[in-house]
Order: structure tokens, then C-alpha cells, then sequence
């Protein structure tokens, strides 16, 4: 690897070791093996380079799901079967990169303030949208697009609510069986 590529794996392993803000210039450096004017010239910032690696780290973390939920995703199982056996993955995930969600919540707090940061989330957010609409419901946006903005849009708040809730207290967080009837009584089904 190159130096600007050692700097965005260090960023990175910073990111989910350390957080978004309390992760320093020099942090990454020391992890990344890079001397600290690497930043500058290969990013401009240490800002730009952890929002670079935020947004792979993201990218990784939606790759990993959608094939964790594809490999475990049974022949004929109704859109709630599906969401249950996933949800209980995304919440596996909550545990194992902690500093990663707070980092997102975080950084929401943040979006006013940092217009480049919100010009990289939409597009990601939008993507995302449609991925949860494919890989909960099995939805996709070549053949139904209002339908996958509307389902992901869904998938996508309760993600970032239970999310919330998740990080505040993780003993109460709800099981995937527990979402999906709470859906059932919300549905009157």
C-alpha cells in the first residue's frame, strides 16, 4: 500500500477504535505509519481524510450485512421472517462497531455546520435507503422505485431510532422477534 492508502486504513482503524472526535491528526499517523504532513498533502485534512474513512468503513460495514443477510436468508421466508433474522444481525453489529454509531450520531449533530459532510451523507443516505429496502423486504428500485424509497425510508428511521435507543441502553434493546411483532401489533395483524 501507498502512503495515502496506509493513511485512510489508519484513519479508519482509528475511527472504530477512538470515534470521529476524538481521534487526532497525530493518532492517525501513529496508526497509518504516515508522518503527519502525509495527511495534508494526500487529504488537505485530517477532517476530509476521516470523512473519507467514514464513509468506506460504512460502505464495508453495508457490504458485510448484505451478505451476511443473503447467505442467511431463507427460500420462500415472508418479508417479516426476513426482517427478523436480519434485524437481529444489524443489532450484532451495534455492539461490534460502537464507536462507529456514535460517530454517525455524532457527526448528525454536526451537519449544519460542516455543508461538505452533508453534501457526502444525502447521496449515502439515499443509497442506503434503497439497500434496506432490498435486503429487509426484498425491494428493488430498478423494478419498484417509489415502493424501495418509501419501504428503506421506513427501515432506515427505525434503524437510526432503535440505533438511539440501542446506545443509550443496550440491555433493553429490542431482539429481531420483538421488532417484528411489534410490527404485527402496530400493523393490527
Amino acid at each position: 500500500m501507498g502512503n495515502r492508502e496506509d493513511l485512510l486504513a489508519g484513519a479508519k482503524r482509528c475511527l472504530i477504535e477512538k470515534g470521529y472526535s476524538r481521534t487526532t491528526a497525530r493518532d492517525i499517523a501513529t496508526a497509518s505509519g504516515v508522518s503527519l504532513a502525509g495527511i495534508g498533502y494526500h487529504f488537505k485534512s485530517k477532517d476530509a481524510l476521516m470523512n473519507e474513512a467514514l464513509f468506506e468503513v460504512m460502505q464495508e460495514w453495508g457490504d458485510d450485512l448484505a451478505r451476511t443477510l443473503v447467505a442467511d436468508t431463507e427460500e420462500g421466508a415472508s418479508p417479516l421472517e426476513r426482517f427478523e433474522a436480519a434485524w437481529d444481525r444489524v443489532v450484532e453489529s451495534f455492539d461490534r462497531l460502537r464507536p462507529l454509531w456514535i460517530t454517525q450520531l455524532e457527526l448528525l449533530g454536526q451537519i449544519d455546520h460542516v455543508p461538505e459532510l452533508r453534501e457526502q451523507l444525502v447521496p449515502a443516505i439515499k443509497g442506503a435507503r434503497l439497500g434496506l429496502a432490498e435486503l429487509f423486504q426484498g425491494v428493488r428500485a430498478e423494478t419498484d422505485p417509489e415502493r424501495a424509497r418509501l419501504v428503506g425510508s421506513l427501515y432506515q428511521a427505525m434503524l437510526t431510532g432503535f440505533l438511539a435507543q440501542w446506545l443509550l441502553d443496550p440491555d433493553s434493546a429490542l431482539s429481531g422477534r420483538e421488532v417484528a411483532e411489534a410490527l404485527r401489533l402496530v400493523g393490527g395483524s
